[in-house]
């Protein structure tokens, strides 16, 4: 996926909203539509994370 200056992600680094170029994508969630879907980043991954650890319960 090409990366687009209007793309908002979440630094891992900084523990941080960016939008468009920023830190390396490395160190980066993303991208998402809208800043507020990049905010919620680390919240998702963890529902996501539980949800298949549960999962694997099973």
């Amino acid at each position: 996926m090409k990366n687009s200056d209007d793309d908002w992600w979440f630094c891992l680094k900084h523990m941080r909203v960016e939008h468009g170029p920023g830190c390396a994508d490395k160190d980066r969630m993303g991208p998402y539509r809208t800043e507020a879907e990049a905010a919620g980043a680390l919240e998702l991954a963890r529902r996501r994370n539980e949800a298949w650890n549960a999962q694997d319960g099973e």
